[in-house]
Parts: structure tokens; C-alpha cells; sequence
């Protein structure tokens, strides 16, 4: 069943989408591609989610590009080990937003379809989530998509600033700082923060619209443990099968395929089509997962 598409609210999603583009593009967060990836996630979040869809997008690219440029000066030297810097292109947007892009535009395709999985729930009376920009379950998949990204960008541009060294999620041994899969309890603490402000407008998103303080409580929730779950996947991916290279001629590890010396590098380990980009947007994938199955645990049939 395909759900109600107002060209005009497409046509603002997408004028908004490319002021912030723009602002992004000029305060150095965006490259030119970034800006088109921005315009995508941005249109069909706010066009087809609504603004409380968008306003999550915001939330992200606001705390995350701040975090970025924060001590920045400090991180320079770890920018060799990443792929690539904080000015995002297409590939890091669509990572980022992407999978909230699909989750509005498959909330449109399929507005009610959900319900019939988990009978004998039934869509609630007193409130209809196939309304407007609310989706129900679409939407506590997004707020966990984004609290993820959110959650592992605040982890990352905060927990190389860390005192103590990392130590690698899959084994507990010391590592480098900015080594992939590698956590500091700074970095948890940081991730646990960039969920839960996702969790909160979600949630405030909801109160806005009268859907009822357990509904925006359980958004809360489920965001941030959503938010959390995606982001250690992330640092789990990233011990495990990310692809890892090794610069020769420096004799440094690093993410990128080209070195910043210019010298080609060679796998070290991992799985070589398994970039940053796509980690991100499977830890991504997980805080959604999460965040709906908490969600549907704790409401039932009133998210569906």
C-alpha cells in the first residue's frame, strides 16, 4: 500500500537539504559531492519522513562536523590512519544517512505492512503511526540508524583525544591511538552521549506531535541503545574484517589504499571490499535492528 507523497513537502525537503548543503560545502564539512549526498539523504528524509525525520539528519551533521573541527590540530596527525578527513563526500554521506533515506522512502512503499508480521498486534486506535511524517516502526529504525552514526562519529573525534591508550575491542590488547576497532571508555562515554541526543529529539519529535509520552520515551530508549549497539559493531567490524592496509614506505598502518605519502599500499587484513564507508553503514543497519526490536518489545501494538 503506497502512502501519501506531497510534492511539496519533496520540493522543501530538498531546498532545506541544500541551504545546509551549502552552509556545510562553505564551513568545510562537505566536499562536492558530499553536498549532493546531502541534498539526497536530506530530500527524501524531510520530504518523505517529515520534519521530524529531518530533523535527526540535522541533529547529526550539526554535533558530528563540531566534533570534527574540534581540536582539530590535535588529530592531525592520526589523519594518515583514516580513510579519508572530515570534509564528508557522496560515499561517507550516503553511509551516514543513507539507510534513514531508505527507511522514509520504504515507509511510503509500504506504510502498513508491518503490522501483518506480527499478528495479533494490530495498528493503535488512539493514535494511527501511517500519518503524516511518523512512521512507527519506520521511524524508531531511523532514530536508531542515526543515534549509531552519530554515536560512532562522537566516539571516534572524542576518543582519540583520550589519556589511556586504546585497546582493541575483539582481543583487549593496547593499540595504537586511531587504530581501527580500537576503544577507550572515553569513546564509549562520548558514544553513549551522541546516541542519546538523537534519542532525544526523536523522542521530543514524538511529544510535538501528542503521540503519547510512552511512545517518545521509547524512542529515547531504544535510540540510545540503538545508537550504542551500532557503534560497537562499527569498532568490531573494524577489528575484525574492515579492510587494514600497510604503507611500506612509511611502515604505518592506515585505511586508505593510497597513502598519504603516495605510495600504494597492501592489505594487511580484512576483507579488501569491505571499506570505512560500508562499515558504517552496516553499524548503521545494526542500530536500526536494535532500536526496532526494542521498540516493538516495549509498545507492541501501538508502534504497530
Amino acid at each position: 500500500m503506497l502512502g501519501t507523497v506531497n510534492p511539496f513537502e519533496l520540493l522543501g525537503g530538498f531546498a532545506l537539504s541544500l541551504v545546509i548543503g551549502l552552509l556545510g560545502y562553505k564551513r568545510g564539512a562537505l566536499s562536492g559531492s558530499g553536498v549532493a549526498g546531502a541534498l539526497i539523504t536530506g530530500t527524501l528524509m524531510f520530504g518523505l519522513g517529515g520534519w521530524e525525520w529531518g530533523t535527526l539528519l540535522i541533529v547529526f551533521f550539526i554535533s558530528s562536523s563540531a566534533f570534527s573541527f574540534y581540536r582539530a590540530r590535535e588529530k592531525q596527525a592520526l589523519a594518515e590512519k583514516f580513510a579519508k578527513g572530515h570534509r564528508r563526500d557522496l560515499g561517507q554521506a550516503l553511509a551516514n544517512g543513507g539507510l534513514a533515506a531508505l527507511l522514509a522512502v520504504l515507509s511510503q512503499i509500504f506504510p502498513s505492512s508491518l503490522s501483518r508480521l506480527f499478528p495479533p498486534y494490530q495498528v493503535s486506535q488512539l493514535s494511527s503511526p501511517y500519518q503524516g511524517g511518523y512512521g512507527g516502526v519506520w521511524f524508531l529504525a531511523c532514530a536508531g540508524a542515526m543515534a549509531a552514526v552519530n554515536a560512532d562519529t562522537w566516539a571516534t573525534e572524542l576518543g582519540v583525544l583520550s589519556r589511556r591508550p586504546p585497546r582493541l575491542i575483539s582481543t583487549g590488547r593496547p593499540v595504537e591511538v586511531g587504530t581501527s576497532g580500537g576503544v577507550t571508555w572515553l569513546g564509549i562515554a562520548a558514544s553513549l552521549g551522541g546516541a542519546l541526543l538523537i534519542g532525544l529529539f526523536g523522542g521530543l519529535g514524538l511529544a510535538v506531535l501528542r503521540q503519547g509520552w510512552a511512545q517518545a520515551a521509547t524512542v529515547l530508549l531504544a535510540a540510545t541503545v540503538g545508537g550504542v549497539a551500532g557503534s560497537l559493531c562499527d569498532s568490531l567490524l573494524g577489528a575484525t574484517v574492515q579492510a587494514i592496509y600497510w604503507c611500506d614506505a612509511c611502515g604505518k598502518e592506515t585505511e586508505r589504499r593510497v597513502h598519504r605519502c603516495g605510495a600504494e599500499t597492501r592489505l594487511q587484513r580484512g576483507w579488501r571490499w569491505l571499506d570505512n564507508d560500508l562499515v558504517n553503514f552496516v553499524a548503521s543497519a545494526a542500530g536500526a535492528l536494535v532500536a526496532a526490536g526494542i521498540g516493538w518489545a516495549l509498545l507492541k501494538g501501538v508502534f504497530l
